[in-house]
């Protein structure tokens, strides 16, 4: 259905030893994706747009990505909530493929108000870390399971399965990765997307659409850095495990223990850091 591609040619001039050159370069994709949730209330289909995010358009992947950011926002706890996915038709053509209308079943609840307030998704908005943390108490109250055990030596593999694996990235150098791993180290998918988030909401998205949700014993590997929002997205999706080639922040750090989940940083260079759940981690 979809036409665009992860990566778009460009005409440049490129500037080294000797004269500059006119020479043509792939870039990483970049188009905005609007989110709309559609309900019926007394028989009238209300449709809701909850968020508009820059995203790298991949074919098949829109909807993994609509879905799992519902999932890790709260609007949806399984795939039994969701009717019906699909793309806006009552747009215009050039951008029917850039709006992605996902219908609730009858009976599913779901408040507007809380994203026209912008009070969860948006980092800028001005609430404080603690604010943060009962936002995500609220609508995420159960804690990831899963106690399979990891020999420390296995996270040294894990970048480079990774990075084997990124066509996307070895073409352009400007995308982000989220790899799904399970407890014998295979890495079961990959996603890439300029957003690290994005990238993230389609392999939870990918989870739920085949009801794999919670995803116990399996880890996931982001590559870049770790914050509070991805944290709080493994969790939606049941993951025990959050792995990071960059740095977590603080109050990644403080969610992690607060809900059990093994937060590794600095994963790269034959180290890393753990920073909490340690006691899944083998020496």
């Amino acid at each position: 259905m979809e036409s665009r591609q992860a990566t778009t040619p460009v005409s440049l001039l490129a500037f080294s030893e000797g004269p500059p050159r006119d020479t043509q370069d792939e870039l990483a994709t970049e188009e905005p994706l609007e989110i709309r949730v559609v309900v019926d209330r007394e028989g009238r289909r209300e449709r809701h747009s909850v968020t508009v995010t820059m995203r790298t358009p991949v074919p098949g992947q829109d909807f993994e990505l609509a879905v799992g950011f519902l999932l890790t926002e709260g609007v949806v706890r399984g795939p039994e909530e969701i009717a019906d996915i699909s793309y806006c038709r009552s747009t215009v053509p050039e951008s029917r493929e850039n709006v992605v209308s996902v219908s609730l079943r009858p009976g599913t609840s779901f408040d507007p108000e809380r994203f026209s307030r912008n009070v969860f998704t948006n980092s800028a908005c001005g609430v404080c870390g603690k604010t943060s943390l009962e936002m995500i108490r609220a609508v995420h109250p159960h804690h990831p399971a899963g106690d399979t055990a990891w020999y420390a030596r296995d996270f040294l593999e894990l970048p480079g399965r990774l990075a084997a694996r990124q066509a996307a990235f070895s073409r352009t150098g400007g995308l982000h990765a989220a790899g799904l791993f399970d407890y014998t180290q295979n890495l079961i998918l990959l996603r890439e997307d300029v957003g690290r988030h994005n990238a993230v909401d389609k392999v939870v998205g990918w989870l739920l659409l085949r009801e794999r949700i919670p995803a116990s014993d399996h880890l996931i590997l982001v590559s870049g850095r770790a914050s509070y929002e991805l944290v709080q997205k493994v969790i939606a999706a049941g993951v025990p495990m959050l792995a990071a080639v960059g740095a977590p922040s603080s109050l990644a750090v403080d969610l992690a223990r607060e809900y059990g989940v093994t937060l590794v940083g600095f994963l790269r260079d034959g180290r890393f850091n753990v920073y909490s759940g340690a006691e899944r981690i083998r020496e």
